[in-house]
Parts: structure tokens; C-alpha cells; sequence
């Protein structure tokens, strides 16, 4: 999207734009054709056999005060984001919370499910929990609804606004 947002941006621009920054960059992924249906961490995990600990949910902050900021936080499908603690010492902001449906779409131009930290505006940080780094793949978004992308937790250092963060996530005891 490269700073480009709009809601009119069709899901197969998106996962044309999201193939086309991989290729650029040689990123090497695996596609996974997905029915939108299932397209939520838990429903795809259920659905096509893979494990909740080794999906990546690339999640859209936003403060709530003061000057709008947003940042991607990506943490394990078994995971929680250390919201109020943790991304908001990162941003630097008193208030923040998840960004709705809309606020995602109009950020990013990708909905909530499919949401890839490739190819998001070139002004947003990406916030990469650490326990993702020592995965040997990742499931992540595709762009839209329709695909996931399995790649090496490697490739997302290359994306220039990612750093990764100890104790991004509330890991899950279960």
C-alpha cells in the first residue's frame, strides 16, 4: 500500500500489492488459498490443520487522546497483546486500544482477518513479538480475507518500521 489508503482498494489489488512486495523484496512464502468463512484465527487453525502457536495475528492500535497514532502489533494466535502496558509505553500515548473494523480498513485497506504486516503504510510501526522469532514458520494474513501466508519469522525484519519487542504478548497458559 506503500502510504496509499482507501476503502475502494479491491481484495485482489490488496493480494496483488501483498505478492508484489514479497516478490520485491525475495521473500519467500508459501499462499494458502482461504474460504473467508474461516478466516479467523481459530476457524482457520480448526479448519486447515495448523497449530493457533505458530498463526500470527497482525493486530491495528490506535491511541484514544490527542494526535490520532496507530501501530501493528503482531503476537501468537495463542497470545494477547500487553495493551496497556507494553504497546502503550511504545507509542507513548495515555490511551489506546484495538482499532475498529473501519479505522483498519481506512488505515490499511485490508480487513480484519486478513490483515498482513507486508505491504501496510510506510509511516506505521510494526511491533513484533519476540516469541514469533523463534517459530520455524508463521502464519500470517494475506492482505484479505481469502489467504494466509506462511513464511520464516526471519522475513518480517524485513520490513523497515518492524522491531521486535520482548514481552509484546501475555503468552497463554494453556
Amino acid at each position: 500500500m506503500q502510504g496509499e489508503t482507501s476503502q475502494n482498494i479491491s481484495q485482489e489489488q490488496i493480494e496483488r500489492q501483498v505478492r508484489s512486495t514479497l516478490e520485491e523484496a525475495a521473500i519467500e512464502y508459501e499462499w494458502i488459498e482461504v474460504d473467508p468463512d474461516y478466516a479467523d484465527t481459530a476457524a482457520f487453525c480448526e479448519k486447515y490443520g495448523f497449530e493457533m502457536d505458530h498463526c500470527g495475528n497482525t493486530i491495528i492500535v490506535a491511541s484514544k487522546r490527542g494526535e490520532k497514532k496507530y501501530s501493528g502489533c503482531i503476537v501468537r494466535g495463542t497470545d494477547r497483546i500487553d495493551v496497556n502496558k507494553k504497546v502503550r509505553s511504545l507509542m507513548e500515548v495515555s490511551r489506546l486500544s484495538f482499532a475498529n473494523a473501519d479505522e483498519t480498513i481506512e488505515l490499511t485497506g485490508m480487513m480484519i482477518g486478513g490483515v498482513t504486516p507486508f505491504a501496510l503504510p510506510e509511516s506505521l510501526p510494526i511491533y513484533v513479538d519476540a516469541h514469533i522469532m523463534d517459530l520455524d514458520y508463521v502464519i500470517l494474513g494475506g492482505g484479505s480475507r481469502s489467504g494466509k501466508l506462511k513464511v520464516s519469522p526471519s522475513t518480517l525484519l524485513h520490513i523497515p518500521t518492524a522491531v521486535v519487542i520482548e514481552d509484546l504478548s501475555i503468552r497463554s497458559t494453556g
